[in-house]
């Protein structure tokens, strides 16, 4: 307990000072959304009452009432309007009563008072007060009067009352109180009388003071409302499998398991506890308790924020938890929190325990982390693309299918334990269909060569690759653009599959696709990359790359993308079979017209495959006769 200042108190009126006048004008002409809060405050100071008391016993001073219970016993009586809170606390001796009400301007009215100010134009002032120790002048929010009446835990000090109406001036009595604490009575105005209602009451303190570390009771029946045990606040070791889910079932109504959670007791670089869960799944429904995104913050078992948005990147936001401070000042501003230093050292610390419990989630349990991978794949993707001092931390956590899994997930680092001999690139495909991508003609030579690729169709892919280039000591590389460097003979084996067409008959050819095709391609040209599949679109050099086409193409921006380059394939069965075929026939049209639509459609650039239909019959006639 700070020491006690000796204040000349005279009789009769007292008035304020002047910078608790103005803040007294803020508080009970202002506006509020949530009036209360003020309770909230009340119960925080009678807890701090009651943690300074329990020192003075520890000390083993002479103190009054040494066997009173250290609890918050709170009542309401309807009929006369009035709520009255009360502690045995250590209390407040007269002049302690004019230290800590009469005056606040030691402990920062006049910060308060700027930060109000700005605050008015800006949220409610109710998300600052607990910041400047003014957090029992809010309730004059609600209050017609105050009275205080309080004896302090040493024996030579008499209990004296304090009364205000939050006008100019305050009084001060001796009061006959024999026990040692604080009592508060408040009158309440017309319109909060919803105050003076037991169930409204309990409502408050379940939500604001459930894990204040002292018994709250309130009622005639004085029963204890809070749950006083913060389970996040015990070491982990003593908290089994069993509690937390209990708790997480509590905590948010979700019947289902959480696939994770993480207990946290912190004490460097920041002084925290945490309790983090990775809930199954990410939808909310009608019976969700906790209907937006954001951890509950505490400031010693306080509640600060009910959905704090501040303690974990954007991406995490599906994270379910608790986060409790000794460092955090009361009610931190919504306004200034991202700026606060305690804040963002909190945020960095729970963000790197985040990303650990998913690795770890992933190698202890990999089942599960399919099915989180399978849930919650775009938001760690949205923190690949968004967030790039993160990127080498979350990118272990990445999951692809590849050309040679099948429906198997597989890790950066599973991609890398498959590299072929003096592989130095992971290559990728982006598609807007996974089926198609399988069959995509950009790929018939990693096929042939073993060369594994991962197969991007999520929208987010696009956007991730703006960031994600490389991966440890591999770039990454689109396998439309490059391909793998083969051994000798494996290049070889490739080019002596099929014999390609002659020289003359090949250039044929591609004058004819020229002819027909017209402006629709900017060129057509022979390639050596093809095996399985007669044609395949590129990009025209210096083009945009694919990232860049998508991620402009669905946010419907414009982008002047040059037409495609037409790639053929001169040993395929078709071209070969086409080039024998005199050229100017209709036949010979809807073939080329065919092949080159079936490659615009394995790109997801077609723009009317049903379009298709009348020829693809055409087609069918041929072939019957």
């Amino acid at each position: 307990m700070a020491a006690e200042s000796k204040v000349n108190v005279p009789e009769g009126s007292i008035p304020f000072r002047a910078e608790t006048r103005q803040l007294l004008d803020i508080l009970i002409h202002s506006l509020y959304t949530e009036r209360e809060v003020f309770l909230r405050e009340l119960i925080s100071n009678a807890s701090d009452a009651l943690t300074r008391m329990n020192y003075e016993m520890l000390t083993n001073r002479e103190v009054v009432d040494p066997q009173a219970e250290l609890g918050i016993w709170i009542s309401t009586n309807p009929e006369e309007k009035t709520i009255t809170l009360h502690d045995k606390g250590v209390g407040m001796s007269r002049d302690e009563l004019v230290e800590n009400l009469g005056t606040i301007a030691h402990s920062g009215a006049k910060a308060f008072l700027q930060a109000a100010q700005a605050t008015q134009t800006q949220g409610p002032i109710t998300d600052i007060i607990g910041q400047f120790g003014v957090g029992f002048y809010s309730a004059f929010m609600v209050a017609e009067w105050i009275r205080v009446t309080s004896r302090s835990f040493l024996p030579e000090k008499e209990a004296t009352t304090w009364y205000s109406t939050g006008e100019d001036t305050f009084t001060l009595e001796p009061a006959d109180q024999t026990e040692r604490g604080t009592t508060v009575t408040i009158k309440l105005k017309e319109d909060a009388l919803e105050f003076a209602q037991e169930h409204r009451l309990r409502d408050i303190v379940k939500k604001h003071s459930d894990f204040i570390p002292y018994p709250i009771y309130v009622g005639e029946d004085k029963q204890q409302v809070n749950q006083q045990t913060a389970i996040w606040r015990q070491q982990p070791r003593e908290v089994d499998q069993e509690k937390h889910e209990e708790f997480y079932r509590q905590f948010t109504l979700n019947m289902e398991p959480p696939l994770a959670h993480t207990h946290m007791v912190v004490d460097a670089p920041v002084q925290l506890y945490a309790l983090l869960y990775i809930p199954a799944t990410p939808e909310k429904t009608i019976f969700t308790l906790r209907k937006e995104d954001g951890l509950k913050l505490y400031a010693r078992k306080v509640l600060i924020q009910e959905y704090s948005r501040d303690l974990l990147p954007e991406y995490f936001r599906f994270v379910q938890g608790v986060v409790d401070s000794e460092d955090l000042q009361l009610n931190v501003s919504r306004e200034t929190i991202q700026s606060n230093r305690v804040i963002t050292q909190i945020k960095r610390v729970i963000t790197s325990k985040v990303i650990d419990t998913l690795k770890k989630l992933a190698t202890d349990k990999p089942e599960d982390y399919v099915k989180f991978w399978q849930n919650f794949n775009h938001f760690i993707k949205e923190g690949v693309a968004t967030d790039r001092d993160s990127v080498d931390n979350l990118s272990p956590l990445l999951r692809f299918h590849t050309l040679n899994g099948a429906t198997e997930w597989k890790s950066l680092d599973d991609y890398v334990l498959g590299l072929k001999p003096d592989q130095k690139k992971i290559y990728y495909l982006l598609s807007d269909d996974e089926r198609a991508a399988r069959h995509s003609p950009h790929l018939d030579v990693f096929r042939h060569s073993g060369v594994d690729v991962l197969l991007m169709s999520d929208p987010l892919d696009s956007f991730m690759l703006m960031v994600l280039n490389q991966y440890k000591d591999y770039e990454l590389a689109n396998a439309a653009v490059e391909k793998p460097d083969l051994p000798a003979e494996d290049k070889t084996e490739a080019e002596n599959q099929e014999p390609a067409l002659a020289a003359e008959d090949l250039q044929a050819l591609v004058t004819r696709f020229k002819y027909v095709l017209g402006e629709r391609v900017s060129d057509v040209r022979v390639t050596d990359r093809l095996t399985d599949s007669p044609v395949r679109l590129v990009d025209p050099e210096g083009a945009p790359g694919q990232e860049v086409q998508r991620v402009y193409r669905m946010l419907k921006q414009e982008l002047e993308i040059p037409k495609k380059v037409l790639e053929i394939n001169p040993r395929h069965a078709i071209l070969k079979q086409l080039s024998q075929q005199p050229a100017g026939q209709d036949l010979d049209r809807m073939v080329i017209e065919q092949v080159f639509e079936n490659a615009l459609l394995i790109e997801g650039l077609h723009p009317d495959p049903a379009g298709m239909i009348s020829r693809i019959q055409e087609l069918i006639k041929a072939a019957l006769k």
